[in-house]
């Protein structure tokens, strides 16, 4: 799998078979998954809590750190995946219509 030959419809099946699997729909609440997101996200930043700006960007050639560092991306996608899944929300159109928002509130500069 790869971002190139997949699509968000594939990821989000790829998540609900795996929830499917362990019969996991009933701990999967709006509640649960928003508040699983939010550790793992929480997760993601101790990586680089005490790193500088410059420092953060160089865990991208420590091979070990970056692969810790995309376990824990993969873990918030899975969980947002998920509460797409069960809030049934289209995710591409939830992006194109909050980036129109922020177009809106950010315009560019001149």
């Amino acid at each position: 799998m790869n971002d190139q030959s997949n699509t968000i419809t594939d990821l989000k099946q790829l998540v609900r078979h795996f929830v499917n699997e362990r019969q996991w729909q009933s701990f999967h609440t709006p509640k649960n998954l928003a508040s699983s997101l939010a550790i793992e996200t929480a997760e993601l930043m101790e990586h680089f809590q005490w790193l500088t700006g410059d420092e953060s960007l160089e865990v991208k050639r420590d091979e070990a750190k970056c692969g810790e560092v995309a376990d824990e991306m993969a873990d918030c996608l899975a969980y947002l995946l998920a509460l797409a899944n069960v809030m049934e929300i289209d995710l591409s159109h939830a992006l194109a219509e909050k980036m129109k928002k922020n177009a809106r509130k950010y315009p560019p500069p001149g």
